[in-house]
């Protein structure tokens, strides 16, 4: 999803971040995050009127979440977000409503706010508040960060370009255990399986990793007749083996600190170490399966778990036990290594294997160079709250 790895997400590293299910493309826009002192723009003079809806049941049903009703007023950073930059992602979101939506979504859909006050007034109108906590009421968890990579890549093994991406293999079944890495890399009948569903070869085996990790991303092919195209590899499947950390293998071998454990420092070990590659890939028995699309538009977000793009720093993905696809939430939590205040609304869209539980949201940086060095070093206490129709 972006040039190459600078600094990938040391949560995913070590395994506290998994791949997000599914994505679509995206292009790496700026996210922009209010300096300190910046002044807010004034409130609309006079809201506009809003014509009531039709009534809709109140909160769903939460067996692994408490939703506690509360207030606008108790979202810490409420009136200095620019809330009208919501609107992309939550049209996104109402393309595919739940039930309980339609009314809301349908209005949403019809709806340009004029400035954030106008947004924020919109929202208070339409929705209610819930502090999210766990069944025990910890109403404190964690933010990780995920983003799109980009990744050099051929259409034939040549030079290199010799790690190939696979899209699902033969006999292929949703939820059914297949194949280790292992097991593909050495068994012939497993061997068998993926021969012929190479979408491309890239050069380094870690970089076709970090890919599997992420859950998608985007590849830049130079053509056999030397042209080039950005094409995205989108989420398919996987073998339905366990996640295991390479990041965390090496702390656990002995061989890196656990402050260490980042992608550059991963690779540094591999050049120091190459006869022990193999063993480092074989420590993480999940391969992830892709599909090729076309990417018309760079500026599109990749598909999250809801089916729809994502929006950078508009988009999250959660535990959907937890918190429904397409529900806005509010985010407290704070910037990648710094104390600086991350409040901000964001559309639950898109969810990841290490994504458990109420508190927990991975948010989505976008593309690019930025965006992998944010989502690389995001591992923040975070506060969430669920905007919901009124009943």
């Amino acid at each position: 999803m972006r040039s190459r790895f600078a600094v990938v997400a040391q949560a995913s590293i070590l395994g506290t971040l998994a791949a997000c299910a599914s994505y679509a493309p995206h292009v790496n826009a700026p996210i922009e995050s209010r300096a300190p002192g910046a002044t807010v723009a004034p409130p609309a003079a006079t809201p506009r009127p809003l014509p009531p809806l039709p009534p809709v049941a109140g909160e769903p049903e939460h067996p692994h979440a408490r939703w506690v009703p509360t207030a606008f007023a108790e979202l810490p950073g409420w009136r200095d977000d620019r809330t009208s930059e919501l609107w992309p992602a939550l049209r996104q979101g109402c393309g595919t409503p739940a039930p309980r939506w339609t009314a809301v979504c349908g209005e949403a859909l019809r709806f340009t706010p004029r400035d954030d006050a106008d947004a924020r007034h919109w929202l208070e109108q339409r929705l209610q508040v819930f502090r999210l906590e766990s069944p025990e009421g910890d109403a404190t968890g964690l933010a990780t960060g995920y983003f799109e990579p980009l990744v050099e890549a051929r259409r034939r093994p040549g030079g290199a370009f010799r790690t190939p991406l696979w899209g699902p293999p033969a006999g292929f079944i949703p939820h059914r255990p297949m194949w280790t890495r292992q097991e593909i890399d050495t068994l012939p009948e497993a061997q068998a399986s993926v021969r012929g569903r190479e979408i491309a070869w890239v050069a380094d085996p870690l970089d076709a990793l970090v890919l599997q990790v992420q859950g998608s991303g985007r590849l830049h092919i130079v053509e056999p007749d030397g042209g080039d195209r950005v094409v995205r590899l989108a989420f398919a499947g996987n073998n339905e083996q366990p996640y295991k950390s390479v990041g965390r293998y090496l702390v656990d071998q002995g061989e890196l600190r656990l402050t260490e454990a980042s992608w550059p420092t991963i690779k540094d070990w591999v050049r120091r170490n190459p006869q022990r590659l193999q063993e480092l890939l074989w420590a993480n028995p999940r391969v992830v399966w892709f599909r090729e699309e076309p990417l018309p538009d760079a500026r599109v977000g990749p598909r999250g778990g809801q089916g729809v793009p994502l929006t950078p720093g508009r988009s999250i993905a959660v535990d959907p036990a937890s918190v429904p696809y397409g529900s806005p939430v509010w985010l407290d939590t704070t910037e990648p290594l710094s104390a600086r205040a991350l409040q901000r609304a964001v559309m639950a869209q898109d969810t990841g294997t290490a994504i458990v539980g109420p508190v927990r949201a991975d948010y989505f940086w976008g593309w690019g160079d930025d965006a992998e060095a944010q989502a690389g070093r995001m591992k923040q206490p975070l506060r969430m709250w669920v905007l919901w129709p009124k009943a």
